[in-house]
């Protein structure tokens, strides 16, 4: 599966936030990489199809896609289960498994809310991952957390997102030596 974009403009109050962007995602992790407010997040909704863009043609995302946005998005007075269990209905087997590595306990009755920020911007993370997707669009997923929690969740991504294209917006590139690049806001 691939998606491409091509001539890509989206401006916000008369400034242009992406001017004549045209990149291809192909299977596998894709970083794009810029200083915020250059686009990244603005990217993502329009793939997304959470916006319309200005100009321009974007091929292949009309996928089923699982997303991190910036915001956890989680339901704090809820535990980790139910949380997963609102967004995908049932919690699909392989999802203890998939906390464990991330440092989680899927049976932790403690609402949300009692969580710290690494282990919410984790859950979030979990699942999109054990989400049914054929494309992923993970907006700075690494927030708030330390390198060997960030190693863990690089390992997933990468691994969950074999065979589909991950678009992965990120400030540090750290660990994504190789991944295929995309700079926004350069010519």
């Amino acid at each position: 599966m691939e998606l491409r974009v091509e001539g890509l403009c989206k401006s916000y109050r008369g400034r242009p936030v992406l001017a004549s962007l045209t990149a291809v995602f192909r299977e596998g992790v894709t970083c794009v990489s810029a200083p915020s407010g250059m686009g990244k997040t603005t990217l993502l909704r329009l793939l997304l199809g959470l916006e319309r863009p200005d100009a321009g043609v974007i091929h292949g995302a009309d996928c089923l896609w699982a997303a991190v946005f910036q915001e956890n998005r989680l339901l704090e007075d809820r535990s980790a289960a139910a949380n997963l269990r609102f967004a995908l209905g049932e919690i699909p087997g392989e999802a203890g498994d998939l906390l464990a590595r991330l440092g989680l306990e899927l049976r932790d009755p403690k609402p949300i809310r009692d969580w710290s920020g690494g282990m919410k911007r984790r859950l979030a993370l979990a699942r999109a991952l054990l989400a049914p997707s054929e494309a992923l669009a993970l907006d700075e997923p690494f927030t708030g957390l330390d390198e060997e929690n960030r190693a863990r969740c690089l390992e997933l991504i990468q691994e969950r997102g074999r065979g589909k294209p991950v678009v992965l917006a990120v400030h540090g590139l750290a660990g994504l030596e190789g991944a295929p690049l995309l700079r926004l806001g350069e010519p």
